[in-house]
């Protein structure tokens, strides 16, 4: 029951990493930071479940609580900071923000 738990962990990661990397919009690249995040807290709560030697225990499912706990505070403030740069510059394409990079 692990493997289909590690495959499904793993195509969300992926399918987030896709998104991320051929996307411009800042929302859409936020929310497939998000994706990736739900795959590696599916992982973890799937490898604590079941461990390599031993009963199971129910460690992963305690951080992977704590992990979501996380992402939803860093989903609040990363919204936030897309809203103010989107005020900032009228637009969500990623592509017009790279003058940041150069101050």
């Amino acid at each position: 029951m692990l493997i289909p738990l590690v495959l499904v962990g793993a195509a969300l990661f992926a399918l987030g990493l896709i998104g991320f990397v051929t996307r411009r919009n800042l929302i859409i690249i936020f929310l497939c930071t998000e994706l990736m995040f739900q795959g590696i807290v599916l992982n973890l709560a799937a490898f604590g479940r079941y461990p390599l030697s031993g009963s199971p225990t129910l460690d992963g499912q305690a951080f992977a609580i704590f992990l979501l706990a996380i992402a939803a505070s860093e989903a609040a403030l990363g919204l936030a900071l897309v809203v103010l740069l989107y005020r900032y510059r009228g637009t969500l394409d990623a592509n017009a923000y790279k003058v940041l990079k150069d101050s």
